[in-house]
Order: C-alpha cells, then structure tokens, then sequence
C-alpha cells in the first residue's frame, strides 16, 4: 500500500513540474482527447450528460453546458 501511495505521489509531482516548465508554445501541441458530444460522453461513461442547478440558472442549453464541463475536466476543448 506504501509502495502505490508513493508512487501516485511521485506521479503528481512529476505532472506538477512538466506543466510548470513546458514551452507554453508546447500546448497548442495537445489536442482534446475526451468526448466531443453528448452521446460519445454517454457511450463512454455510460451515464447521461446532466446539466448542473448553476448551469440552468444561466440560461446555458445543453450542448453549452457540455463544452462548459468538459473544459472544466480537460482543460481546452477543440471542437
């Protein structure tokens, strides 16, 4: 159990330094890698996309709630 602990930690470091000494050039390099609709996020997580209380209360449609969230899991959104 010490041994995965450990390495999740070296992991999170490793991720911490990539991120903070890549080239910011380097990000237009990435692309998105997650679901680009709806139905590919229901197909892959086997769960139903749900616009969240907050989302609604903005006046925001599903597919804008969609990219919202996916932005906020991946980081960017290329679609």
């Amino acid at each position: 159990m010490k041994n995965s602990f450990t390495n999740k930690i070296d992991e999170i470091v490793s991720m911490m330094f990539s991120s903070a000494l890549k080239d910011n050039t380097s990000e237009e390099d990435t692309k998105y890698d997650g679901p680009r609709t709806i139905q590919e996020y229901t197909e892959s997580t086997g769960k139903r996309f749900r616009v969240t209380k907050d989302q609604k209360e903005r006046g925001l449609g599903r597919e804008e709630a969609f990219k919202e969230s996916m932005i906020k899991l991946y980081g960017s959104v290329d679609f």
